[in-house]
């Protein structure tokens, strides 16, 4: 059995110096892993690809493969910490369960950005499924460089 892992993906970290992405610009997508994986996903995630490779994208009623695009990307400097923050993404109407999500890259050839974990498994009956982005400060958000 695979894995989930919060974590910032460590090839993100290098291609953000190498300007590679540009988080308030380019298409941003967030997919659902489902629960119990077989491949592990973390620090460690280069692609959207080893989600679809290992077949652990979610599947569900009106659940779309690849996700839907983030919204409302924000860049924000608060003392020395940069960070980024996302609007609430809601997908309608959904009959799924995931354990967790990939944040990527679709501007970049997938490139994976963050894995987030949920704890549990989380499902929604023909019901909004909400991924809920942490506050926006340099304590909390959901990508910081300090």
């Amino acid at each position: 059995m695979g894995t989930i892992t919060t974590a910032m993906c460590n090839s993100f970290k290098q291609e953000l110096l190498g300007g590679v992405h540009d988080l308030d610009t380019h298409t941003l997508k967030i997919a659902l892993i489902k629960p119990s994986p077989t491949g592990n996903f973390g620090a460690a995630t280069t692609n959207y690809s080893e989600l679809t490779g290992s077949s652990d994208e979610a599947t569900g009623t009106n659940y779309s493969a690849g996700g839907q695009a983030l919204d409302s990307a924000t860049i924000t400097l608060s003392g020395t910490t940069a960070f980024v923050d996302f609007a609430d993404e809601v997908f309608s109407n959904l009959t799924i369960t995931a354990a967790g999500a990939l944040l990527y890259n679709t501007s970049a050839s997938n490139k994976a950005i963050a894995v987030f974990s949920f704890g549990s498994n989380v499902a929604s009956t023909a019901g909004d499924f909400t991924v809920i982005f942490p506050t926006a400060d340099a304590s909390n958000a959901v990508i910081r460089i300090t």
